[in-house]
């Protein structure tokens, strides 16, 4: 079991809860500093940060597994010689695995809830044509990508690129992955990034009329704008941690789903 599930940090909860509503997706926990939205394919959490902190409008690259110690041994096995490791951890909300890139990057991979009618399933009243899209901003693309095959993703080719910009215009790279429940996994090198152990992003897919949706969200009073990116549809959609602009540099990006898909 694999499903995507990264968490953004943010200080108004309210307002991102309002756009997740609006773009079709299912509160399923609701906690004072904790939500989580169920897509047609992937989740999405939201953990509170306090406004100007450095949490505050950052996001946190997270998958959903369903046996942790079985998902430790099999990325393990398939990471051995490559570097790809996965360690059994106690984190701060409890059991978790984290999983090590060889280029110094980690992320957590959390136990999995099953639905109400026993399957791994989202929300059924989730929009179905929507996914959520975790970006892992690489320093070293292949290692980032060799570590998605081994926890279980499976590689999608990516339409139009090089140059597929979900979150960031100098992206130059990119490769795709889906998980079996539900999700994409998207990684990105960025043009002229300092060295380090890489960053995660945000973004979206939809399986469906993008000029309907960009309609919803205008008449829901969403700042919304469609574009064209490497021959790509798009949407911009006003960040609720920035201006709320569609043209600010840092809003959300959804996707035409490809149509193999």
């Amino acid at each position: 079991m694999l499903r995507v599930r990264p968490i953004h940090f943010t200080s108004r909860l309210d307002q991102w809860e309002r756009l997740l509503t609006d773009l079709g997706m299912v509160k399923t926990a609701d906690e004072p500093t904790w939500r989580e939205f169920d897509a047609g394919a992937g989740r999405l959490a939201l953990h509170f940060a306090e406004a100007g902190s450095a949490e505050d409008g950052t996001t946190s690259f997270g998958v959903e597994v369903g046996d942790l110690a079985e998902f430790a041994r099999q990325t393990n096995e398939a990471g051995a010689g490559g570097g790809t490791t996965a360690e059994l951890i106690d984190a701060d909300h409890g059991s978790s695995c984290r999983v090590s890139s060889p280029d110094g990057f980690s992320f957590l991979a959390d136990p999995a809830v099953r639905a109400s009618d026993g399957t791994w399933s989202t929300s059924a009243e989730a929009e179905p044509g929507l996914a959520v899209v975790g970006v892992w901003f690489a320093q070293d693309p292949r290692a980032a990508t060799q570590t998605l095959r081994d926890i279980g993703a499976r590689p999608r080719p990516v339409p139009g690129a090089p140059g597929v910009g979900y979150a960031d215009p100098d992206i130059v790279e990119t490769e795709a992955f889906t998980a079996k429940n539900g999700g994409v996994l998207m990684v990105g090198a960025a043009a002229g990034t300092a060295a380090g152990a890489g960053s995660a992003g945000l973004a979206f897919e939809y399986d469906g009329d993008l000029d309907a949706l960009r309609e919803r969200l205008a008449e829901a009073g969403h700042d919304v704008a469609a574009v064209e990116e490497a021959a790509l549809p798009l949407l911009h959609v006003g960040n609720p941690d920035a201006d709320g602009s569609a043209a600010h540099p840092h809003a959300l990006w959804i996707a035409a789903a490809p149509a193999s898909e």
